[in-house]
């Protein structure tokens, strides 16, 4: 069985459990495009461009998790401090941290009791229901107002997603700082200009 029929599966699998394709798109770390492609499979159209990263080892173990948290934490402040000239040292702490639902969340929680910041968690637009979905703060955490953010999630696939934050933080009164990811796939720095910092750069060589 090659690799994409196994991507094939999964992604049935998954749907077959009720997981919608959005869910899919976050569980497989792909595309809503590509996850509609595996679960449809039109004729006489290519797979779409993409490319599947599988940290499910790291996800699954508690205390690898938290290392990797921590590191991409570091690479915040190494990297704010190349882009500042500065020491580390002389970056402030971020007073927010933002996790977007649903991988980044674990990572944003580790990163925030690190940093003795306060946390909450965003419900991207492609989650919600209804003829015109948008995106949502939940409720049930900080408030987003005056508060210097950082924003964290596992990977950056197109990129609409993080657009979607940035502009809900600052329509809430937040400044975001930064963006943080594991996997960067579209290869951007910034986003509406808000630096992104990842611990890895994906590309795909055709």
């Amino acid at each position: 069985m090659s690799s994409l029929d196994e991507l094939i599966g999964k992604a049935k699998l998954l749907h077959a459990d009720g997981h919608s394709p959005s869910q899919i798109a976050d569980e497989l770390s792909l595309s809503m495009e590509t996850v509609t492609w595996l679960l449809t499979q039109q004729k006489d159209t290519e797979a779409p461009k993409d490319i599947h990263i599988n940290w499910t080892v790291v996800g699954s173990n508690a205390d690898m998790l938290r290392d990797t948290a921590l590191l991409l934490l570091k690479r915040y402040y190494y990297g704010e401090a190349d882009a500042r000239d500065c020491a580390p040292s002389e970056i402030p702490a971020p007073e927010l941290v933002v996790g977007v639902a649903h991988s980044g969340i674990p990572l944003a929680t580790i990163i925030a009791a690190e940093e003795g910041a306060q946390f909450t968690m965003y419900h991207p637009k492609k989650h919600a229901q209804g003829e015109n979905p948008v995106g949502s703060m939940s409720g049930n955490f900080a408030q987003v107002q005056g508060r210097h953010c950082l924003v964290i999630d596992d990977v950056i696939t197109s990129g609409n997603t993080m657009k979607d934050v940035i502009s809900y933080l600052r329509n809430h009164g937040a400044a975001p700082e930064a963006i943080c990811v594991l996997f960067n796939k579209r290869n951007i720095r910034e986003i509406d200009g808000v630096p992104i910092f990842s611990l890895f750069q994906v590309s795909r060589v055709d």
